[in-house]
């Protein structure tokens, strides 16, 4: 029978042939652990390397005084979260009650071939922050973001309108701090925007600007916002914009055709997953299949600097779509109230249909920097 014992070294040890040195990594101690088994009257002995330091990224740890660990390559582990658990989970609000603030880390699983966040990701810390948001506010309901007087009366948010304009997109580990508030939007919308920052430096990296209307969610009809559930909501307006008002893409989104469309790509189905709980396809979802017909050139020698979804339709999980591109000459930045900041190297124009009856779901506009002028 064999018995294990772990004896746990933590601090200045010395491994080898009594030489007084330290088990430190560039001056930071690591922690030691051996296993020791005894089987059929063997001696087994196993080392583990640990980090006792947490640094911001991974340290490569070649040697052990002087002598490589199993001839192979030692790393540490990342540093663990030292911010606020309550801006990690589930946010909280600043600024009194009108600014909601939530704080993401960068995972594996949401970077792209170029190991940043997509614009996918991005647009799920913006949905997740908006539902954070309602649900500490106190006035949420049993829906999707609704407050309670909207779940009352069967009533949900429907977007139709979003702009998210990019810096630069944050890599693998790195933190972001997302800040959120709302405002009215005429007499039956409202404003929602979005100011990503890096969390570190404070750098401001993207900003975004959504409109939003109610709907019945048995009839699919659009409603007027009731009068008790703009009581809820007003004491939470704040008169303050995300994206200033000469960088705002308010123009028409052009209809693309079978005859002006560059790309298409047929036969792209919703999975079950791709469902929200309001049974439509997730706003979030579009974005992948819109760049389904994008040049793979593009995607691979370029980044997304805006994007514009402009959402005419919903799309359930029976339905087929097409996805179609076609570049622009003309550009945002020339236009005389628009700054020439914003003039991109390459634009596109997109529509997603649905592919039975041809009629418009998604039309949508986007904007491109070359990777290496924004190095």
């Amino acid at each position: 029978m064999a018995t294990i014992n772990k004896i746990g070294l933590q601090g200045k040890w010395n491994l080898s042939n009594g030489k007084k040195e330290n088990v430190m990594n560039n001056g930071k101690v690591l922690g030691v652990d051996f296993n020791y088994s005894h089987y059929h009257n063997k001696r087994r002995f196993s080392l583990v390397i640990k980090s006792c330091n947490h640094g911001s990224t991974y340290k490569k740890v070649d040697t052990i005084n002087g002598t490589k660990v199993n001839g192979l390559q030692v790393v540490e582990a990342p540093k663990k979260l030292s911010t606020d658990v309550a801006l990690v989970t589930n946010g909280k609000f600043v600024e009194g009650r009108f600014v909601f603030r939530q704080i993401f880390v960068i995972r594996s699983y949401e970077i792209g071939p170029d190991r940043t966040a997509t614009m996918e990701t991005l647009m799920n810390f913006l949905q997740e922050t908006a539902l954070n948001h309602v649900t500490s506010s106190g006035i949420g309901g049993d829906g999707f973001g609704a407050t309670r007087e909207m779940s009352l009366r069967k009533l949900i948010w429907v977007v139709t309108r979003i702009q998210v304009q990019v810096q630069r997109y944050s890599k693998w580990g790195e933190e972001i701090e997302i800040d959120t508030w709302v405002d009215a939007a005429g007499k039956n919308g409202m404003r929602r925007d979005w100011i990503i920052r890096d969390r570190c430096t404070k750098e401001i990296i993207t900003k975004a600007t959504s409109t939003w209307v109610i709907m019945n969610r048995e009839t699919r009809r659009l409603s007027k916002i009731p009068e008790e559930v703009r009581r809820e909501l007003s004491p939470f307006y704040i008169h303050r914009i995300a994206v200033a008002s000469e960088e705002r893409d308010c123009e028409k989104i052009d209809k693309l055709t079978d005859d002006t469309a560059e790309t298409t790509q047929s036969g792209l189905a919703p999975r079950w997953n791709d469902m929200d709980v309001n049974q439509h396809v997730n706003n979030v979802k579009y974005i992948g299949w819109i760049l389904e017909s994008v040049p793979i050139k593009v995607l691979e020698d370029y980044n997304m600097t805006s994007m514009t979804l402009e959402f005419r339709r919903e799309c359930t999980q029976s339905n087929m779509l097409e996805s179609m591109t076609c570049p622009t000459e003309r550009v945002i930045g020339e236009s005389d109230n628009n700054s020439v900041n914003r003039k991109p190297d390459l634009q596109y124009t997109h529509l997603l249909r649905l592919q039975d009856d041809k009629r418009d779901v998604v039309r949508a506009r986007s904007e491109w920097k070359l990777k290496q002028s924004q190095q």
